[in-house]
């Protein structure tokens, strides 16, 4: 048997990630390979670092791609910053928070956890009584954007918090970043990370991180050695360079046409701006909570603490949820998400993300959507999705 080449089908993706791709990004992949070390790649490299500044919204110098997902930037973070014996506070209000727990503990540090329920933004009234009852605590880890409920955390809050308290944060903001307000400087956040295929529209497989002074100052007096060769800031920064001029070092052969996809996106999210970038997914989602509620179905989170760019969509009462998402992308090419952990077989989750959270992907999905819940005998108002969600995009 010979194996042809591979072509996958065309997909619109509205589930919690990867989000499509834009068009300009999937060029920026295919043009000439050079060396990670050519002067002309290492310009480029120091473009890259100066558009994630934009977007995270920090002057902190030692910003950069990890050369792997956002679990690898997350694992940087952990490692890089807790040692063995250390006490960390770790907020859990979904799947991720649970993360965060793990590498706790594969770092032979101490997790105190501080738990909400699933659905709602983690509780800063408890995150202080856990910081007041464990004064010995070195860091405060938890996700600002829950990509398993899509529930929004007050990021501010919560830093100041640990700050006040002598503690450095580990932000998780896979989710939230070129989708909500991410404010590192702002919000005094110490180590944060993301990924590349959420609201940045790109491929996976790169992980935006940001480091203030803070960290670098406690990564430099650490006692024992970084667990991971690959993650250690140390070594990675002979690479990427702290300033512009430094001479680069080889550490590991980056992915790169990758950072090329990386670079474009930056360029397209500077383009359009941060603030409108915000905006167009706050109105992406208006347009359709719109839709959905004209339709009958509901949100899990409340709208207080509701991410505009990940919808958690409660599945009607007798709907077979796995099957309704098979049909939809066996029938209209159409992904969207299921629940993770306790939330699975009782949510949707949708995605608006980045080149995603468009007027036509909106109307698509709710009319297919109608129809196969329509089809499937759902108790639904059939019809009233998309001229709802209509009605709210023309007045925006």
């Amino acid at each position: 048997m010979t194996t042809q080449s591979f072509h996958p089908p065309e997909r619109t993706l509205m589930g919690p990630g990867p989000s499509d791709v834009h068009p300009r990004i999937l060029e920026a992949l295919s043009r000439p390979t050079i060396g990670h070390l050519d002067p002309v790649f290492v310009e480029m490299m120091e473009e890259v670092k100066g558009l994630l500044q934009y977007a995270f919204r920090t002057e902190n110098r030692l910003t950069l791609p990890v050369s792997a997902p956002g679990s690898a930037g997350m694992e940087m973070c952990f490692v890089n910053l807790v040692e063995p014996g250390d006490q960390v506070i770790v907020c859990k209000n979904g799947v991720f928070g649970n993360r965060m727990q793990e590498n706790v503990e594969r770092c032979g540090a101490t997790p105190i956890l501080v738990e909400d329920e699933w659905g709602s933004p983690v509780d800063p009234a408890k995150l202080e009584e856990a910081l007041k009852a464990n004064p010995d605590a070195k860091v405060v880890a938890f996700v600002h954007a829950e990509t398993s409920t899509g529930a929004q955390s007050d990021a501010a809050t919560l830093c100041r918090l640990a700050r006040e308290h002598g503690c450095l944060t580990i932000v998780d903001t896979v989710t939230s970043l070129g989708g909500t307000p991410v404010e590192v400087d702002a919000w005094g956040a110490d180590a944060v990370y993301s990924g590349t295929q959420k609201c940045l529209s790109c491929t996976p497989g790169i992980s935006p991180v940001s480091f203030s002074e803070r960290a670098v100052q406690a990564i430099g007096n650490r006692k024992t050695k970084v667990q991971s060769w690959f993650l250690d800031l140390n070594l990675v920064m002979g690479y990427w360079g702290g300033d512009g001029g430094a001479k680069r070092a080889y550490h590991h052969t980056a992915p790169i046409n990758p950072l090329y996809a990386l670079h474009e996106a930056l360029v397209i999210l500077q383009e359009e701006g941060l603030e409108n970038a915000w905006a167009r997914h706050a109105r992406m989602h208006e347009a359709l909570k719109a839709g959905i509620e004209a339709m009958g179905l509901s949100f899990f989170v409340d709208e207080a603490h509701r991410l505009p760019q990940l919808n958690s969509v409660t599945v009607p009462e007798g709907v077979d949820e796995a099957r309704v998402r098979s049909r939809l992308l066996e029938q209209y090419n159409l992904e969207i998400g299921a629940g993770l952990g306790p939330m699975a077989g009782k949510i949707w989750r949708i995605g608006l993300m980045g080149h995603s959270a468009n007027a036509t992907n909106i109307l698509n999905c709710l009319g297919a959507l109608d129809a196969v819940l329509s089809d499937e005998g759902a108790t639904i108002h059939s019809g009233r999705a998309v001229p709802a969600a209509m009605a709210k995009l023309g007045n925006g």
